[in-house]
């Protein structure tokens, strides 16, 4: 179990904890709440579904706007792992 979670349960626990608070707390700021994720994630959906391969082109859009996040803070993570295990 802590080679899977990286960590002790409870220290994993703790992190996720603190990002979440975190994470939540900018979400909160830019007034996005969790119904309106869902309702965007189920909207989406139903988008691909009712245009079929026309949503493909959508769906790129929406891994580029996620990989222009996703990516920086992947490798700033990487980045600070690497000079930890030195």
């Amino acid at each position: 179990m802590h080679r899977f979670l990286g960590g002790s349960p409870g220290g994993v626990f703790l992190r996720l904890l603190f990002v979440s608070l975190i994470v939540g707390a900018l979400l909160m700021w830019l007034d996005i709440r969790p119904r309106d994720i869902f309702n965007g994630l189920a909207q989406f959906i139903e988008g691909i579904w009712a245009r079929g391969f026309d949503a493909l082109r959508e769906i790129a859009d929406y891994i580029i706007a996620g990989a222009v996040i996703v990516l920086p803070v992947w490798l700033v993570l990487r980045l600070m792992n690497m000079r930890s295990a030195r």
